[in-house]
């Protein structure tokens, strides 16, 4: 089978699940595992590079008031890899390439491929579809095993933190402006033994203020900015401190959204832990 895997977090769960040899073309972003970067990139970013957050935030919003892509498909470098399966998504246009685009592409170029559509919005739905993206590529056994043992590790966390004080979170998904967190991200600080103060589970990230930030009385602000690795988002958190953002005397924890939040992969978990050794050392 060739793969294309037009979203990081499939690139690492077809790796995890030892399908990584027969993906051929990836994105820009597709950086995990290591190998990742050896396959072909067949989508990139239209947004310029060296943009703050602010005017991230401003491009975005102005591509989808004027319908403009944010992402460029390589049509010609797709045609060239004679995929058997596409892997995509048409849960945030924002985060990748959306189906309708990848359709109307392999409808213009005659493709028969097949195209796989994952869209989770909860942590139970990550998990379902790593066990689709296995039955997808003959690797059923492989992905039911690997969402076993991250449900043994989450049984783990969950017995650790039990009976615990709840410390009251705030996480970030973006700084300027500040956003607060959707889909799995509340239900990652609830079983790493927190409470999610602003937020709901399994629906959109949305625009908040610095005063609602203030207001939700957080014992620990975590800074997650929507791809930032933790060096980058480190950057970020000491700029809204020495700003004067952030309310005072609360402890500010910079994590790896790449890695360990934004991307529905396989390591949500390992970010589950780290906020429970944070919360509850």
């Amino acid at each position: 089978m060739r793969i294309v895997s037009l979203l990081p977090s499939t690139t690492e769960i077809l790796f995890a699940i030892g399908a990584g040899d027969d993906v051929v073309g990836v994105t820009f972003e597709c950086d995990h595992p290591e190998e990742a970067r050896d396959r072909r990139i067949v989508s990139t970013s239209a947004m310029p590079e060296g943009l703050t957050p602010r005017e991230i935030d401003e491009y975005v919003v102005d591509a989808m008031r004027s319908g403009e892509d944010l992402y460029h498909l390589d049509a010609g470098a797709l045609a060239g890899l004679d995929a058997d399966l596409v892997v995509t998504q048409d849960l945030c246009a924002v985060c990748a390439v959306d189906v309708s685009v990848v359709d109307d592409a392999l409808a213009h170029l005659g493709c028969t491929a097949d195209v796989l559509t994952c869209d989770p919005h909860t942590l139970d739905e990550v998990l379902e579809s790593i066990v689709a993206l296995g039955r997808a590529t003959g690797r059923e056994d492989e992905a039911v095993a690997l969402v076993a043992a991250q449900r043994d590790r989450l049984a783990a966390v969950r017995a650790r933190v039990a009976g615990r004080d709840r410390p009251r979170v705030v996480l970030l998904e973006w700084t300027d402006p500040p956003f607060a967190p959707g889909h799995w991200i509340p239900e990652m600080i609830e079983l790493a033994g927190g409470e999610c103060v602003l937020g709901t589970a399994g629906e959109k990230s949305v625009r908040t203020t610095w005063e609602a930030v203030t207001d939700a009385r957080p014992d620990l602000i975590v800074l997650a900015p929507c791809g930032y690795d933790r060096a980058g988002a480190q950057e970020l958190a000491d700029d809204v401190v020495r700003r004067g953002r952030l309310p005072a005397g609360v402890p500010v924890h910079a994590v790896d959204a790449n890695a360990s939040w934004a991307r529905p992969g396989t390591r949500l978990v390992d970010g589950i832990e780290e906020l429970a050794a944070v919360l509850h050392p």
